[in-house]
């Protein structure tokens, strides 16, 4: 690919250009840092910022991306953990993309997603209508104290989860949801589509400030159901389902 972007001869910076712009554009704030951690590794995949080039300071990302100052930090920590980028400090530092980005410690992420074909873009659109269907039939529903309880009991053990137990916990509060929408069949194609792409997100760094958002979301879904607000719970499972597919197109 041939950027528009041209490293500082000195510092390995970047100066803006067309290419540039079109990444750094704003993101959505419903998902901002997802959507950040995907516009980052984006750049690094495509080559915009290449290996030991340097991103812009934190401040022009910021109001680039439309996003605060935590959120650009708190992305860039998460791209650190996961050994995608590095920080130097001095007068000529910055964030630097490593000189070599790192591959998944299991099978390779991108030949799995080529392995599925069309069948990965099947399944993320059957995950969502299914996903946000169940929601909002869900909070339709007149549910019994026991389908209540069960969903509580589902949401507090999936915000206590360790990151080793977080996607089993995650894949049981959204079985649940299904469950509570009295459809046994809805219930079996959520059970179905998850466990197509589970090998897929099990490959996704866990990040901190994602599962925390993740909580706050799963949180918001429930009690929407709980208040029997279909609308606001179709409206929070699809925003929860969007940052999820944010983080996995950034790592793809």
């Amino acid at each position: 690919m041939t950027s528009d972007v041209t490293p500082d001869s000195t510092t390995g910076s970047l100066e803006a250009g067309p290419v540039d712009d079109a990444f750094f554009r704003p993101v959505r704030a419903g998902n901002a840092f997802e959507e950040t951690v995907e516009r980052l590794l984006q750049t690094i995949r495509l080559g915009v910022v290449g290996p030991g080039e340097r991103f812009p300071a934190e401040r022009d990302l910021a109001t680039r991306l439309n996003v605060s100052r935590v959120t650009v930090r708190e992305a860039i920590r998460a791209l650190q953990q996961a050994g995608y980028v590095e920080s130097r400090r001095g007068r000529y530092g910055g964030t630097f993309v490593t000189k070599k980005p790192p591959r998944p410690n299991r099978r390779d992420l991108k030949q799995l997603a080529k392995e599925m074909g069309d069948a990965l873009d099947d399944a993320l659109t059957m995950r969502h209508v299914l996903d946000v269907g169940a929601a909002e039939a869900a909070a339709k529903r007149e549910l019994t104290e026991q389908q209540t309880e069960h969903l509580r009991r589902r949401l507090a053990d999936v915000a206590a989860a360790s990151h080793a137990d977080y996607r089993r916990y995650d894949s049981r509060l959204h079985l649940a949801i299904a469950e509570a929408a009295g459809s046994p069949s809805l219930t079996e194609a959520v059970a179905d589509v998850r466990t197509r792409l589970n090998e897929l997100l099990d490959m996704i760094p866990l990040v901190a400030r994602n599962i925390e958002h993740s909580d706050r979301q799963h949180e918001r879904i429930v009690a929407a159901i709980l208040a029997g607000d279909a609308d606001e719970a179709r409206r929070a499972m699809d925003e929860h389902l969007a940052a999820t597919a944010s983080l996995l197109r950034g790592f793809l």
